[in-house]
């Protein structure tokens, strides 16, 4: 050691001096420094190769899960996590997939009708009179598929949400759509009811109306001359319709709101619908908020409930 000062006290030893620990000091950080690179390096590495996992998943690999592991952690809470939104998006792709072959397969029906018709009327060279029925067949089925796209536009504007919000009177909106179709009803020798408590709701006065208008065509189409409609606004459900008909399995119920799907039976209106509109309506209902539910009576006709949120 080294001493300097007086009275021969011990001064400080040459490798503590300034000189000397600043080259000591910055090796051990670099030594620290590099450590904590690689401990962190180590540390995200399932990170990247969850990231390069989820980077290869497509419509083709949808059934590719992540393995979680077998000790519970944040990498397993992650692994679940990501396997359950693979798991959203792959059901919600098959649907719009199943969605898309429906439609396709709806819209090719009536256009080949609609050739198969031309292409006769114009081999036999039909006569004045067989000319007329060419065309009302092919009005009929023009109109059919006016009202398939219309269909579809709805559904696509109900799917992406809402573009506004104001306060509305559900039962203001119920009591317009059924003046409007009383006489469509009357025609069909189906009787309506209505009991409409003051009820507001916030949405879109537009995708209401719809929705409303929706549930009631489809009471008076699968109605029975003689039947009866039953249209209740309240607070909880917000709006109910009732009406008789043809007996609904109640294993058939839920399948009635799923895109182009008919229950077979007698129609009053046989102008052939689209097969959207319960469809539509619970994506009006979703939009809002809210749910959408159909109960069988078990004897008589379908009761199909709408649940939104108060104001």
């Amino acid at each position: 050691m080294a001493c300097s000062g007086r009275n021969g006290r011990l001064c400080d030893p040459v490798w503590l001096s300034p000189s000397l620990a600043r080259p000591f000091d910055l090796a051990v950080l670099m030594l620290v420094v590099g450590g904590g690179v690689v401990a962190l390096g180590w540390a995200v590495r399932p990170i990247r190769e969850v990231a390069t996992q989820i980077t290869q998943l497509g419509p083709l690999n949808f059934g590719y899960r992540l393995p979680s592991g077998g000790r519970r952690g944040e990498m397993s809470e992650l692994a679940d996590s990501v396997n359950g939104m693979i798991s959203r998006v792959a059901a919600g792709y098959e649907s719009q997939r199943r969605f898309a072959a429906d439609a396709s397969h709806e819209l090719r029906t009536p256009l080949a009708v609609q050739r198969t018709l031309i292409e006769v009327g114009l081999a036999r060279h039909p006569n004045p009179d067989r000319l007329a029925v060419i065309t009302e067949q092919l009005l009929e089925n023009n109109e059919r598929n006016v009202r398939l796209i219309e269909s579809l536009l709805v559904l696509s504007e109900s799917d992406r949400g809402l573009v506004s919000r104001s306060a509305l009177r559900l039962d203001e909106i119920a009591a317009s759509v059924i003046a409007d179709h009383r006489h469509q009803a009357e025609r069909a020798q189906v009787t309506i009811t209505s009991s409409l408590a003051p009820r507001s709701v916030i949405g879109e006065d537009v995708l209401l109306e719809r929705l409303v208008t929706n549930l009631l065509q489809n009471a008076i189409k699968y109605n029975r001359p003689g039947g009866r409609i039953s249209v209740t606004v309240g607070v909880r459900p917000a709006l109910v319709v009732d009406n008789t008909g043809d007996d609904v399995p109640a294993d058939a119920v839920a399948r009635l709101f799923e895109p182009f799907r008919r229950l077979n039976g007698a129609r009053i209106d046989h102008s052939g619908g689209a097969g959207l509109g319960l469809t539509i309506a619970r994506s009006i209902t979703d939009a809002h908020g809210g749910s959408i539910t159909g109960h069988s009576t078990g004897r008589d006709g379908l009761r199909i409930e709408v649940w939104l949120p108060t104001d």
